[in-house]
């Protein structure tokens, strides 16, 4: 399995403003020369990032890898672990515990000293994922993020050294891009945080409930709070309900257009920060209602077993039904308690074509498994169960092996 480098070359300068006479000394220019070899080219990305705001950005050109990157990945080689039980292991990124590079346990700044940290999340100032940046990583550097994607890159260009994202609420379900996200990049899952949200509806000053038409915010806030706006009388019938990118989106979006007509989702520090006033306090539809903010990193954490710990993959299977029972099976009989599964299309082949002379040409619709179970790759139990799964399927990835966060908390 092709590997990439972890280590990209950076040089910094500053970007001179033309025809101002003297540079900004708050906007820098970052030329990143990438050596992913997983495209077998040599990447040339310019990035320009202000010191507040969005993550921006731009790919100008490629040139070829030289042998020298070739030699490299051999001797890359040897930090994987490629047999466990006597079963090839090389495509679950096992790392050794003893190889280069170090795990982000032993090289990550200690929580008192995490202002070191950089970390990318998705939305504006105000989000709950800003939120949840702050409590994962206390004191950090946040960086917003138009979507979640450039949340992904930045952290693979160096721009950012984590990204804080979310993956799951217990009433809104997945968030499905993000899955999707992590089969597309090569970040690894190095741990999670349970945040529980007090949404609130928030409108321009001056205005009263009965003012609004129209109620925006993230799919997932729509979602949580749907019975809750149909009692406080802003049913579908009378209120026009749209989705927008994130909740401090909404939130700034409603404040820098001057819509008296319009509320907005949002939390109260959003409320704060574009001036706007609280209608109505927590009307998510359950109290207890959490979400799920995965946290991820260029290199992967070592697994232990001095606490509990959860392990993510995906895997694809082409052989019906029989094999996800196997695989299943595989945890079942190894005592391994699974506490997520769920499909995604395949978007390498999202369709199978099969001509059987019995029963003619049908077409079957391909799909990817998003598995969690609650063990450490550095289980013995979790490392047979891999190398049986590995033989029933047709790709099978470790997405991280991380501690789970078994104390969800308040967020504002």
């Amino acid at each position: 399995m092709q590997t990439l480098s972890p280590y990209p070359k950076i040089t910094f300068k500053p970007l001179m403003q033309t025809p101002s006479p003297s540079p900004d000394p708050h906007r820098l220019t970052f030329t990143v020369q990438s050596t992913a070899r997983r495209y077998h080219s040599n990447p040339t990305v310019s990035t320009t990032v202000p010191s507040v705001g969005k993550v921006v950005l731009q790919q100008q050109n490629t040139e070829n890898t030289t042998g020298t990157d070739n030699n490299n990945h051999n001797n890359n080689n040897n930090d994987i672990i490629t047999v466990v039980n006597n079963r090839n292991m090389l495509d679950l990124n096992l790392i050794s515990v003893n190889k280069f590079p170090k795990p982000l346990t032993n090289t990550s700044p200690a929580a008192n000293h995490s202002s070191r940290l950089r970390v990318a999340y998705q939305g504006l100032p105000g989000a709950y994922s800003e939120t949840a940046a702050g409590k994962a990583y206390p004191e950090c550097k946040p960086i917003p993020c138009n979507n979640s994607e450039l949340a992904f890159q930045s952290v693979e260009l160096w721009i950012a050294d984590r990204a804080v994202l979310p993956v799951e609420n217990s009433l809104g379900g997945s968030v499905h891009r993000n899955y999707d996200l992590l089969l597309r990049h090569r970040l690894h899952i190095v741990g999670e945080i349970q945040i529980s949200f007090r949404h609130c509806l928030v409108a321009l000053p001056g205005v009263r409930t009965e003012h609004i038409k129209r109620v925006i915010s993230h799919p997932q806030a729509l979602a949580q709070c749907e019975l809750t706006l149909n009692k406080l009388g802003f049913g579908f019938n009378h209120v026009v309900r749209e989705a927008v990118a994130d909740t401090a989106g909404a939130a700034e979006h409603v404040a820098a257009n001057n819509l008296r007509d319009t509320a907005a989702i949002a939390s109260p520090r959003a409320a704060e920060i574009y001036n706007l006033n609280i209608l109505a306090e927590s009307i998510q539809d359950d109290s207890s209602c959490v979400t799920r903010f995965m946290m991820l990193a260029r290199e992967p954490v070592v697994a232990r077993t001095d606490r509990p710990y959860k392990t993510s993959i995906v895997f694809a299977q082409d052989r019906g039904t029989t094999v996800l029972y196997k695989v299943l099976s595989a945890f079942e009989f190894r005592n391994i308690r699974l506490l997520k599964i769920e499909s995604r299309p395949n978007l390498n082949r999202p369709v199978r074509v099969v001509d059987d002379v019995n029963v003619g040409t049908a077409k079957h619709f391909e799909y990817m498994f998003y598995v969690d179970f609650e063990a450490s790759m550095a289980d013995v139990r979790a490392q047979n169960a891999m190398a049986e799964v590995q033989e029933f399927t047709s790709f099978l990835r470790v997405l991280g092996s991380y501690p789970m966060d078994v104390n969800p908390t308040w967020g504002e």
